[in-house]
């Protein structure tokens, strides 16, 4: 989840059959995965392709600030998840391997070659799911504000996640996400499932350390240092990818192929925002 501001980009117009152009050279358009009409939104051209999954409750939009930047010499290609923005919620209940399936049927049918994937918060949780059940499909995963366990969250923060539901709709109601979904949401009336359904997901159990340190892309996770994920959980979820586990030498030998980053003086709100993210996710994925 999070409270991260998500208003839209561009006023525009997608289908479920063709690729839509808008001003600035942005396209747009969506993909069928099992069922859901999956939202893109694409920009620039070249390079390694970056694909981008915003978190809960979110849109394309919580990557303004940095998009435009990658998307200067490289495509960069933003995913809005089943019942956020223009993707409607639907009927399927909401699963992390559903997700991640949404996020490879964009890669495979939109940008067509392995790609880099960065995934924030919930996205970040997806992109996970998609690198481990789809590896041929993910070049680099950059994991923003992520644990690879549920208890890998402080216990308040995984209580509250469990508990998004209807109930807090006529608080939501009053955010910039909300104005963000009502934009663009092609049936406004379903945020309320949507709150009720993220709260089940969010609330189910999920453990992947016994995946993680068979992942196949060069990961890099990142956290901010008054993230909601403790940052003993960070280098456990690092040390199981093979970081942290002996001195790199003076030659870099001993370096892992994974990264860590703890960035200064953010939180899990407002990571994104931090000016050291775009230069680290340029060096990792170059």
């Amino acid at each position: 989840m999070s409270s991260r501001p998500g208003c839209s980009l561009v006023g525009m117009t997608t289908t479920d059959d063709e690729t839509t152009a808008v001003p600035g050279g942005l396209e747009s358009g969506s993909v069928d995965a099992a069922g859901v009409q999956v939202h893109w939104e694409s920009r620039g051209t070249g390079g390694t392709p970056l694909v981008l999954v915003h978190g809960g409750f979110g849109t394309t939009a919580m990557f303004a600030g940095t998009a435009p930047g990658w998307a200067a010499d490289r495509r960069v290609v933003s995913v809005e998840l089943q019942g956020h923005g223009h993707t409607a919620l639907g009927t399927a209940p909401l699963s992390f391997d559903a997700l991640g399936d949404q996020v490879a049927a964009v890669v495979r049918e939109v940008v067509r070659q392995p790609a880099d994937v960065l995934g924030y918060s919930l996205g970040g949780l997806t992109s996970l799911r998609t690198a481990l059940l789809h590896p041929g499909l993910v070049r680099r995963l950059v994991l923003v504000a992520v644990p690879c366990r549920r208890t890998g969250w402080y216990p308040e923060i995984a209580e509250g996640m469990g508990g998004v539901s209807r109930a807090a709709f006529e608080m939501m109601r009053r955010t910039p996400l909300y104005d963000a979904y009502a934009a663009v949401a092609p049936v406004v009336d379903d945020f309320p499932r949507l709150m009720d359904a993220l709260g089940v997901l969010l609330g189910s159990d999920y453990d992947w350390t016994a995946e993680v340190a068979d992942l196949v892309p060069d990961t890099l996770l990142v956290y901010a240092d008054g993230d909601s994920v403790p940052v003993t959980h960070a280098a456990e979820f690092f040390g199981l990818l093979g970081g942290g586990l002996r001195d790199g030498g003076w030659d870099g030998s001993g370096r892992p192929r994974h990264r860590l980053a703890v960035l200064p003086g953010r939180t899990h709100h407002d990571v994104l925002d931090s000016p050291a993210l775009p230069p680290l996710v340029r060096e990792f994925t170059a």
